[in-house]
C-alpha cells in the first residue's frame, strides 16, 4: 500500500518551467509502473509519461523534449521536469502508481496554468 501526495503546481507564462514531485509514503523501488497524467477541462485523462522500476521511460508526442520524468528512490518520490512549458499544457497533474496486480494509486492532483 502507499499514498502519494503532490506538489508543485502553479502559474507560468509560455516557455516557463515547472518542476512537479510526487511523494510517496513508502519505498518506490518495488513500484513497477510510475507515471504522470493530465486532464484538461473538457478532454480525457491522458498519460504524459511514465517510468518504470528498470528505468525505461515513455513520453507522449506533445511533450517529448520539453519534459522529463526520473525516479529518486533515496527520498520515495517521482519527479516531472516541465520546460518550454506551453498553453496547451494547462491542465490537472496527476500522479500514479501501479502495482504488480495493476492496482492503480494517485495523487490529489495539482493545478499546472501556462499563459500565454
Amino acid at each position: 500500500q502507499v499514498q502519494l501526495v503532490e506538489s508543485g503546481g502553479g502559474s507560468v507564462q509560455a516557455g516557463g518551467s515547472l518542476t512537479l514531485s510526487c511523494q510517496a509514503s513508502r519505498s518506490i523501488i518495488g513500484i513497477p509502473f510510475m507515471g504522470w497524467y493530465r486532464q484538461a477541462p473538457g478532454k480525457q485523462r491522458e498519460l504524459v509519461t511514465s517510468i518504470m522500476s528498470g528505468g525505461t521511460t515513455n513520453y507522449a508526442d506533445s511533450v517529448k523534449g520539453r519534459f522529463t520524468i526520473a525516479r529518486d528512490s533515496a527520498k520515495n518520490t517521482m519527479y516531472l521536469q516541465m520546460n518550454s512549458l506551453k498553453p496547451e499544457d494547462t491542465a490537472v497533474y496527476y500522479c500514479n502508481a501501479k502495482n504488480v496486480g495493476r492496482q492503480d494509486y494517485w495523487g490529489q492532483g495539482t493545478q499546472v496554468t501556462v499563459s500565454s
